[in-house]
């Protein structure tokens, strides 16, 4: 990086469309999501009728990526839903959405580190015959990540890239191996007619399983800085990443219940659960695609932490950059250009959560995993919610194309529905039924009203520092602000930024 660029605070990168969708689709972890929710989504909610939740679940996140994409081209700087949120509901909120993130973020992240001490221990435990605690391949992962999220972000893309290529084409070679086997009857249009089994709750909750598959795409606006072109590749990946995992999720779940059997796919979902594609994978190809298969599981898991991970460090990097975290977190890596701080901090964080849960005995799957799954899925949900609002809200004030206003209103809708369920059926989710459990969806509320609460507070007390929030960078140059309110009676959100054109004719708000 260069020194004005340092000093700018600003992250350096040359990321193409293609590479940052690579990074969303691997934080979707296909292998893991398929060998450890879609079973779950067969055999507690949706049934043969899994496939068409995944249908509305992507149909619903690219109605909201209309509106997502468009403001992503009024925004100058990185920060993706806090951003989103200041621009369309104001600062307070989006102060209480930015810690909201950081911890949704980082308990996403430990939910993939909690798998890889659970599989590590299974795979690597069974082919070698030697049993080792879960924590040493959890902190190897870990560890072995905090190298990758250090260093530049185009040498992470390059990884992803070859362990996505291994996990989805062991995927789509048992699909066509279903395929050849069942022949038309892979794809049976039974999936489309109503089920007498579901009603709408089950069904919901089977859209809650799909939507947990998806975590993570939104996550193309968190690199606008370090991308070669963001107005452009920002809403081409976040459409082109939508569109490639719906249509491979909802292929691969269509020829499961093809091969399976109508009848029998939510009882075999069930009896299997976690080994699930493995059988299939044992009786459609080979058992040396099952073997492949449990191998490309970890690189999977690997491959979503390490994308998970470089989310997580450019929420916490950002809040660092703004104030709501020390600010020595959001300055940047003087040559990588990374968030190499806020890498360091999260790899704190996984070290220290990794340790408290071994040493007080959890189950890295069921004590550990399904907590921080939970916690994160819930999290990141909430954060869908408030950013639909804010993207309506911002579009009517300003008067934008109507289509803008509607996309964004109708996944609101979906996504509302979406939490309520969540929260409804957070054992499920969880796989346990634990008070302490079952109290995370209300201490998520807590710690976004504590964020709230501490906007207002910099609102009053450090006005500087609040009229600066939501402005990245740039805002660093924002003249002095002494009062919460200027001599015209202005906000600090109207405060013109010094040397910006693109808001000088918009206050704070970046034209088109």
């Amino acid at each position: 990086m260069t020194p004005s660029a340092d000093s700018n605070r600003q992250l350096a990168g040359g990321l193409s469309a293609s590479k940052i969708v690579v990074m969303v689709v691997a934080a979707a972890a296909p292998m893991g999501a398929v060998l450890g929710i879609i079973p779950m989504a067969f055999a507690l909610a949706g049934g043969p009728a899994t496939p068409v939740a995944y249908l509305i679940a992507g149909a619903t996140l690219l109605l909201f990526s209309i509106g997502y994409s468009a403001m992503s081209r009024r925004i100058s700087t990185a920060g993706a839903f806090y951003v989103y949120v200041a621009k369309g509901l104001g600062r307070i909120p989006a102060v209480g959405a930015s810690y909201l993130a950081i911890i949704a973020y980082n308990a996403t992240a430990l939910t993939i580190v909690a798998g890889l001490g659970y599989f590590g221990d299974l795979i690597i435990g069974g082919v070698l015959g030697v049993s080792v605690p879960w924590v040493v391949y959890a902190l190897a992962g870990a560890i072995i990540i905090a190298l990758f999220g250090y260093r530049q972000v185009d040498l992470a893309a390059r990884v992803l890239t070859v362990l996505l290529v291994l996990e989805v084409g062991a995927l789509i070679v048992l699909d066509l191996a279903m395929v050849v086997h069942k022949g038309w009857d892979a794809f049976p249009l039974e999936i489309f007619a109503p089920d007498p089994s579901l009603n709408l709750g089950t069904f919901g909750l089977a859209a809650m399983f799909a939507f947990q598959c998806f975590i993570g795409f939104e996550s193309t606006a968190l690199y606008r800085e370090e991308a070669k072109n963001p107005r452009k590749s920002i809403p081409r990946a976040t459409y082109t990443s939508v569109g490639i995992i719906t249509v491979f999720y909802f292929l691969t779940t269509w020829i499961t219940v093809g091969a399976v059997g109508t009848d029998e796919i939510r009882s075999f979902g069930a009896d299997n659960a976690g080994d699930m594609y493995f059988v299939l994978s044992s009786e459609f190809a080979s058992e040396s695609l099952t073997a492949v298969m449990q191998v490309v599981l970890l690189t999977s898991l690997l491959a979503s932490l390490l994308a998970l991970h470089n989310a997580s460090s450019r929420y916490m990097f950002n809040a660092g950059r703004e104030g709501l975290l020390p600010r020595w977190i959001g300055v940047p890596h003087r040559t990588q250009g990374t968030p190499s701080r806020a890498s360091l901090v999260q790899t704190g964080i996984n070290v220290v959560v990794i340790i408290i849960f071994a040493l007080i005995g959890a189950d890295p799957y069921y004590g550990f995993g399904t907590t921080m799954t939970g916690l994160g899925t819930l999290g990141i949900l909430l954060l869908q919610v408030l950013a639909a609002l804010a993207i309506m809200l911002y579009f009517i004030k300003n008067r934008e194309k109507l289509i803008y206003i509607v996309a964004p209103a109708l996944a609101l809708i979906v996504f509302s529905v979406v939490v309520a369920l969540t929260i409804g059926n957070f054992s499920i989710l969880t796989q346990m039924d634990s008070w302490v459990v079952n109290v995370i969806p209300w201490a998520l509320f807590a710690v976004a009203l504590l964020g709230m609460g501490y906007g207002l507070w910099l609102r009053t007390y450090k006005p500087r520092i609040y009229a600066q929030l939501g402005e990245g960078p740039e805002s660093e140059t924002l003249r002095p602000v002494h009062t919460p309110t200027s001599h015209d009676g202005s906000s600090p959100q109207q405060v013109l930024l010094a040397g910006d054109p693109a808001k000088e004719s918009a206050g704070t708000e970046p034209t088109s």
